[in-house]
């Protein structure tokens, strides 16, 4: 029986269900990540003991589901989009903002299917924007590498915020501090087009990074689907 299936114990002094157990561990991830999260730490948080809570989720990795699928409803637009692509990238942008609002997201995205009510409603949306445009196995293959990219750059874009963080050092300062080395290595003549991109290329905010990528696989999904 999984988390989503199974009851609710009855409740007892310091009233406790699992809602108020998941914004409690939510609160805790925003503050201090994943790692600031434990039954005991929630617990302690809600002034209940730690035993009780074992009444309502088994284990760590439960409440990560839970977790995750309580900031999911954040990613859901009001209102679907007619437009395929628009749907898919306000779906993109709602990820996007979602993680940064909850930055330990970007640690519990990809792999196995979230398999919460808002979870589903998410991959819902997703296949539901391509319906009757391709095949069911176009569809999902369209809603896999759309999905692969929104990961994989929101992942990158936090790495680097959380870079700044660790060191210190904003982006400029990072590349003004490794300026020397790197010029050194582009005076070798070893990587021209590498150089070519340092010297010649635009320099973007995460954004626009964003956004352009995200219209460069949606209009190879359009390919596919013409």
């Amino acid at each position: 029986m999984t988390v989503w299936d199974r009851p609710e114990p009855r409740s007892r002094p310091v009233p406790l269900d699992r809602e108020r157990i998941v914004a409690a561990a939510v609160a805790l991830a925003d503050e201090g990540g994943l790692e600031a999260v434990s039954l005991r730490k929630v617990a302690a948080r809600l002034n209940a003991g730690p035993m009780r809570l074992y009444g309502y989720i088994a284990t760590k990795e439960e409440l990560f589901d839970l977790m995750v699928d309580e900031v999911q409803a954040e990613i859901l637009p009001e209102e679907r989009p007619d437009d395929w692509r628009e749907a898919l990238r306000v779906l993109a942008h709602g990820t996007r903002r979602t993680v940064l609002r909850h930055e330990w997201l970007a640690d519990l995205l990809g792999g196995r299917p979230a398999l919460g009510p808002n979870g589903l409603a998410v991959t819902e949306a997703k296949l539901a924007a391509l319906d009757g445009l391709a095949g069911v196995d176009t569809v999902m293959r369209a809603v896999e590498t759309v999905s692969a990219y929104v990961t994989g750059a929101i992942r990158r874009e936090i790495a680097n915020l959380r870079a700044e963080r660790a060191t210190g050092l904003s982006k400029l300062d990072w590349q003004r501090a490794h300026g020397p080395h790197v010029t050194r290595m582009l005076d070798t003549g070893r990587f021209p087009a590498l150089a070519k991109a340092v010297h010649d290329g635009t320099d973007v905010d995460a954004e626009t990074s964003f956004t352009t990528g995200l219209d460069w696989v949606l209009d190879a999904v359009a390919t596919k689907l013409a």
